[in-house]
């Protein structure tokens, strides 16, 4: 018969374990489209102050570490979905640039990581040039402005989740 301590060791270590691949996965999906990096990563934060682990001086990981990036993850989040479309008006693009941005990054996803960025630009340009009648020199500046808003974007959750990571695995062992 196993010794309850064992059992209770053995159960954190797993949470250890599936903390660390949840920050990984935050990390893969701060650049791949369609996982959510950020929430991934808190959820990894989350496993590893439920393992109990403790960083080097002993401390374990507090609860008001973990509802601030929780505030975080939800900050940077929102702002995902809002920077690249201000990004876009920022630059004289319309609605058609981002919606042409967005279905080049579902077309490039297929053709990753070059066909995701190349897909945006190109689509982004194509549907401000094609849908707003508006002139090559304005057409690449709003496609721009929408490739510049994703990179912003994309920089944040990939911080974001990186200081997550480093959290977690502080705190994990």
């Amino acid at each position: 018969m196993e010794q309850p301590v064992f059992h209770y060791l053995r159960s954190m270590t797993v949470l250890a374990i599936l903390a660390i691949i949840a920050g990984v996965i935050g990390i893969v999906g701060s650049i791949i489209p369609g996982l959510p990096g950020p929430p991934v990563s808190w959820v990894g934060m989350l496993l590893a102050f439920l393992a109990k682990g403790l960083n080097s001086t002993g401390e374990r990981m507090s609860l008001t570490l973990l509802l601030v990036w929780l505030a975080i993850t939800i900050i940077v989040s929102i702002l995902d979905y809002v920077i690249p479309a201000k990004f876009t008006k920022i630059t004289g693009g319309s609605k058609a640039a981002s919606r042409g941005a967005l279905a080049g990054l579902v077309l490039g996803m297929f053709f990753t990581p070059i066909g995701m960025i190349l897909g945006r630009l190109i689509c982004a340009f194509a549907a401000e040039l094609l849908f707003s009648g508006k002139g090559i020199a304005l057409s690449v500046k709003a496609a721009l402005g929408t490739f510049l808003g994703f990179i912003t974007g994309t920089w944040l959750k990939l911080v974001t989740s990186s200081v997550m990571l480093y959290y977690i695995i502080v705190y994990a062992f």
